[in-house]
C-alpha cells in the first residue's frame, strides 16, 4: 500500500473520530466530558463541552473534506487542539474523576500517554509526501 494511501486512511479515520467525539459532546457523552473540564476554565463546564464539541466536529469535517492545499493547516489546527485539551485529561487524572470507563488512577494515567499520539497522528496524516530522491522510485 502506498504511503499516501495510508495517510489518507489515517486522516479520514481521525476526522471521522473527531466528528463522532464532537457529536458525543453534544449528546450521550456530555456528562463524561464535563468530568474532564478543569476547574480553572472560566466557562461553565457544560458550555465548555458544547464549544469543544462544535470545534471537534468542525475539525473532523475539515480533515475529511479539506482540499489538498488545506490539509496540512487542518492537521496543524487539529494537533494544536489536541494539545489544548490535554490539561483536561490531566485534570481528570489529578482530581480522580471517573468518566469514559476511566475509573482508576492507573487507567487515567495510561490515557495521558495517548494524547501525544493524537498530535502525531494529526501531523503525520496531513503532511505532504517528500518527492523521492533522484534514482529512487
Amino acid at each position: 500500500m502506498k504511503k499516501q494511501t495510508l495517510k489518507n486512511i489515517a486522516r479520514i479515520g481521525l476526522g471521522a473520530s473527531l466528528v463522532f467525539a464532537g457529536t458525543s459532546h453534544l449528546s450521550f457523552g456530555r456528562k463524561d466530558f464535563q468530568a474532564q473540564v478543569p476547574d480553572w476554565v472560566p466557562l461553565k463546564k457544560d458550555d465548555t463541552v458544547v464549544y469543544s464539541g462544535i470545534a471537534e466536529i468542525a475539525l473532523g469535517a475539515a480533515l475529511v473534506f479539506a482540499p489538498k492545499q488545506y490539509r496540512k493547516p487542518a492537521g496543524l489546527v487539529a494537533a494544536a487542539f489536541f494539545a489544548a485539551v490535554f490539561p483536561g485529561n490531566i485534570s481528570q487524572y489529578v482530581n480522580h474523576r471517573d468518566a469514559f470507563g476511566l475509573d482508576t488512577d492507573q487507567k487515567r494515567l495510561t490515557r495521558l500517554f495517548f494524547q501525544p499520539l493524537l498530535v502525531c497522528w494529526a501531523l503525520w496524516s496531513t503532511s505532504r509526501n517528500r518527492p523521492a530522491a533522484r534514482g529512487q522510485q
